[in-house]
């Protein structure tokens, strides 16, 4: 199993404060002879008698190698893998891509980052790792 995260607490907590429970952590996607490990899947609560629970994976990442291009390629590397067996192994589940707030102003707000997210359709929860919330939600 892969080691955690270094604001994997950080991003349970902020879940968890956003209303979300958390379903698994990690999330085991069980693939042929392989088994991936997604950080966290969570779930939240039907709001109204018409909508249903939302179920979301989260991959988290840090960041903090001394390229942030590097963690960038490694980033949206394992969310494309893990978003193509989802949509095979569990469709309802979306997949985010948790970021703390500098990397959102960092990378992610630099020309090379919004082709990226765009191109990609990459979905990015934000969060604060001081205060362990979530500070913006990117479909």
């Amino acid at each position: 199993m892969p080691a955690l995260d270094l604001y994997h607490d950080a991003v349970v907590r902020a879940l968890l404060a956003d209303g979300w429970r958390i379903t698994n952590d990690p999330l085991v996607l069980p693939v042929g002879t392989r088994e991936l490990y997604v950080d966290l899947a969570a779930e939240r609560a039907a709001i109204g008698a018409e909508r249903e629970g939302r179920r979301i994976a989260v991959e988290i990442k840090s960041f903090v190698r001394p390229s942030a291009l590097a963690d960038l390629h490694e980033a949206v590397g394992q969310y494309a893998v893990y978003r193509s067996v989802l949509e095979q192994v569990d469709a309802g589940r979306e997949i985010y891509l948790a970021v703390p707030v500098r990397v959102h102003e960092g990378i992610f707000s630099e020309r090379v980052g919004q082709i990226v997210l765009e191109s990609q359709h990459i979905k990015l929860i934000v969060f604060d790792h001081q205060s362990e919330r979530i500070t913006r939600w990117i479909p």
